[in-house]
């Protein structure tokens, strides 16, 4: 009797092991068929449309404005690279303004990311015309002290629909936002172009979640707050050199714009690196309007340079 529940006992081991087993085999069967063929994008295609052109100005209308648009087959987002910087575009679209003087050559590649990260890219070459030189008294205000977000003032920032003057549908109230990582953020214009960016005591930046992970990487342990925004997005050393770079003013369409390379910017975070000039007669003061593309708004801003 003893033999014969032993042999039940291994009959049941084994059968319970194939079954195991067969298991097993099927859902790796699954999981690898549910890939489907990882392929790279193919039929890479990539234009660019130079602002202001016609007959007249082939290369331009001195601005320096140039959007790119491009697309391939199979490709799951975009990636343009410009000058060594990378910056993803979902929709294969970007516009560079391109700051130096005088007629001049640039190259702008294209990435098509597919399944599994394959990629496939395409470079457009143009030839841009550049004529633009910003005010002295603008530069001069520019590189006077350290910039900061003018918490202490209504309005220092605000959003609205991109065509507003002014942010119609939330503007702050003095220290509205003193819980996030925005108000001890520095920012230094200096003379030679350069740009120097201090996250403060605190290391974090306030911004808009979609930016923040796609820029930076990750949501970092935080949970997003309402409007799916970061409030204090912790960043290291690394993140912060990514910030600072390169400033310059331009002026498409006569509209006096500052611009950073890199992550450069100013205020809560949008992924946004260039910044309309509103108002800048107050010796202390510079009102800005920036766009938040993922949401289709504006964003305005108040920086000072008082201590």
């Amino acid at each position: 009797m003893k033999k014969f529940n032993t042999l039940l006992k291994i009959l049941f081991v084994s059968l319970t092991f194939v079954f195991v087993s067969c298991e097993i085999d099927s859902f790796a069967e699954e999981d690898q068929f549910s890939f489907g063929d990882i392929t790279a994008p193919t039929n890479v295609q990539i234009s660019a449309s130079i602002a202001g052109t016609s007959s007249d100005n082939p290369n331009g209308d001195g601005s320096g404005e140039v959007s790119f648009s491009g697309s391939a087959d199979n490709a799951i987002t975009y990636k343009f690279v410009y000058n060594g910087e990378e910056t993803v575009s979902p929709d294969g679209k970007i516009t560079y303004t391109f700051a130096k003087l005088g007629l001049n050559t640039y190259t702008v590649t294209i990435i098509a990311v597919g399944k599994g990260g394959t990629t496939s890219s395409k470079a457009i070459n143009v030839d841009v015309l550049v004529t633009y030189t910003p005010p002295a008294a603008l530069v001069k205000l520019l590189t006077t002290g350290t910039w900061r977000i003018a918490a202490e003032e209504g309005a220092h920032m605000g959003v609205g629909p991109n065509e507003a003057p002014d942010p119609w549908w939330w503007s702050a109230n003095p220290f509205d936002k003193a819980s996030s990582g925005l108000y001890d953020d520095r920012y230094k214009f200096n003379e030679d172009g350069t740009f120097t960016f201090d996250a403060g005591a605190d290391s974090e930046l306030f911004g808009k979640v979609i930016p923040l992970e796609r820029d930076f990487g990750g949501d970092r342990g935080q949970v997003s707050v309402a409007n799916n925004e970061h409030e204090n997005y912790p960043v290291t050393q690394e993140d912060v050199d990514k910030i600072s770079g390169t400033w310059y003013i331009t002026a498409p369409g006569g509209v006096e714009t500052l611009n950073f390379t890199g992550l450069g910017h100013v205020g809560f975070y949008i992924g946004s690196h260039s910044l309309e000039i509103l108002d800048r007669s107050n010796p202390n003061e510079i009102r800005l309007k920036n766009y938040f593309s993922e949401e289709n708004n504006a964003w305005w801003w108040k920086i000072t340079n008082k201590d």
